[in-house]
């Protein structure tokens, strides 16, 4: 028995990877949902980085290595294919210190059979990770040493500054990056439901996501009044660095998921629907009669 449900409530998701799976989850729990795929990920039109990451690693110039994503371990193992084996590049990698942001790529990790040297705990931020790096500073010190950031999509400047402040030379390592998709309609056509009041609670799963909306919303001149007609929408986050992101866009969040995931997102934001939305109801002001 599921537990929560959204009573019938428009439940726009901006997820693209896992579109088809959360509409799945929406409507098990009783919500009307609205998909407009955001994001699409477009492998770097050149592999140099990746390559001279691989040839750093064979130098032995490189210390430590963190994988940030499980599609960037997938796709720099794709990207270095033509000069280095998959069990070329495990071998390398089990070499240095491993840091893996998450379970997603541990998982991908444990496909090459590179062993983990650290797993950053939930909610898996670039704070928690820099933290993990604090409290193993003797094990695994930064001081001098060589780091390779496996990038995702958009660079992590805190990340890498916080690297170098505590000694790290930083060797970022973009492999695959985010771009709109090729069809925008589906966003389009949610702005325009956000705009007439049909859409009563968002779930935003990623940073990026925030921004396609906002950029899209930009090409129809409708940012300002997405932004004041998301005021009455619950939105939902499904974790810090999203929930930054949505308040950098002036927007505010309404509920936060107890662990970074796409299910828990859904199930405690339907268990908590009905109070989401009673709060957003007050917390607007009284219409003139």
């Amino acid at each position: 028995m599921l537990k929560g449900n959204f009573n019938g409530l428009c439940v726009l998701a901006l997820e693209s990877r896992r579109a088809a799976e959360i509409a799945r989850l929406v409507a098990n729990y009783g919500g009307r949902p609205l998909v407009a795929p955001s994001v699409r990920e477009v492998s770097l039109e050149s592999n140099r980085e990746a390559l001279a990451f691989v040839e750093r690693l064979r130098a032995g110039e490189i210390d430590m290595v963190i994988f940030l994503t499980g599609v960037g371990v997938r796709t720099l193992a794709l990207a270095v294919e033509s000069a280095c084996t998959r069990e070329q590049l495990a071998a390398l990698l089990n070499q240095v210190t491993i840091v893996a942001r998450g379970p997603k790529p541990v998982a991908a990790l444990r496909e090459l059979s590179v062993r983990v040297s650290l797993t950053v705990p939930e909610p898996n931020t670039w704070r928690d990770l820099l933290s993990l790096l604090d409290q193993k500073r003797e094990e695994c010190p930064l001081d001098g040493r060589c780091v390779a950031v496996q990038e995702y999509g958009i660079s992590n400047p805190e990340l890498c500054a916080g690297l170098e402040e505590r000694g790290a030379r930083v060797r970022p390592v973009p492999v695959y990056q985010w771009a709109l998709p090729e069809d925008i309609g589906p966003l389009r056509e949610a702005i325009r439901s956000i705009l007439c009041g049909e859409v009563q609670m968002m779930l935003v799963t990623s940073a990026v996501q925030v921004r396609h909306l906002f950029q899209v919303a930009q090409s129809m001149a409708s940012q300002d009044t997405l932004r004041e007609a998301l005021s009455r929408v619950v939105i939902a986050s499904i974790g810090p660095l999203t929930s930054e992101e949505l308040q950098s866009c002036g927007l505010s969040v309404d509920f936060q998921c107890t662990h970074p995931k796409l299910g828990f997102l859904v199930q405690e934001a339907a268990e908590q629907s009905v109070r989401l939305i009673e709060r957003k109801k007050a917390q607007q002001p009284e219409s003139s009669a």
